[in-house]
């Protein structure tokens, strides 16, 4: 799944150090608690992206809850601030993971960059790009098996995670992940959008839904 949760009103999330530090800790724990595998994330002043995998139906809603819980407790108090922080509830998609997954690391980890904030992912420090590119170590990023297929050992996966980011990745790509995710879509061919439509029994893609339900009376 690629997540998105955004500030209310597009404002700032985080102000300092710290706040990057508590989020990434309890992000690190709860996704443990919850059974949730984090391949990638990025934390932007405003909004924050996650690439994962939930153990069970619901546990990236639980992971996304208890998160969001912990963490505008610790801004009211830490700022002496009241009411919402976050827009809502987070946005997400489910990703084909033959097609899109490692489209996704690199949409994630160049997020700074389209932000005009940094020239190259290395440089900034609130991603999962220098453990995913560099081999650095981290307590809770768990690569994806698509992950896995780039090399036998860590430097020939490393390198040739590094050779994806050579480029930038292509506006309509850009666009697809962007829709999906805002959408509450699925990120994948229309096969693909068709086969969970009908596991989930709902409209998953613009035009594409699901098995009807039974109405009981």
């Amino acid at each position: 799944m690629h997540i998105i949760q955004r500030g209310n009103n597009r404002s700032v999330c985080f102000y300092s150090e710290d706040d990057y530090i508590f989020y990434i800790k309890n992000l690190a724990e709860l996704a443990g608690v919850h059974g949730c595998e984090v391949h990638a994330w990025c934390l932007m002043t405003n909004h924050v992206h996650l690439l994962l995998t939930p153990s069970c139906i619901s546990g990236a809603g639980l992971l996304m809850k208890g998160l969001g819980q912990r963490y505008v407790q610790y801004i009211n108090r830490t700022y002496q601030r009241t009411g919402t922080l976050w827009e809502g509830r987070f946005r997400s998609c489910i990703v084909q993971q033959e097609e899109y997954v490692l489209a996704c690391y690199r949409y994630i980890e160049l997020n700074p960059v389209r932000a005009g904030m940094v020239d190259h992912p290395a440089e900034y420090r609130w991603t999962s790009y220098r453990e995913n590119a560099q081999g650095e170590s981290s307590s809770f990023i768990k690569p994806h098996a698509i992950y896995n297929e780039l090399g036998c050992d860590v430097s020939r996966r490393t390198e040739a995670y590094r050779a994806l980011f050579k480029g930038p990745l292509a506006p309509a790509l850009i666009d697809q992940i962007r829709t999906s995710t805002n959408g509450n879509y699925v990120l994948g061919g229309s096969k693909f959008a068709l086969e969970i439509a009908q596991a989930l029994g709902k409209r998953v893609a613009p035009g594409i839904a699901g098995r009807p339900k039974k109405h009981v009376c």
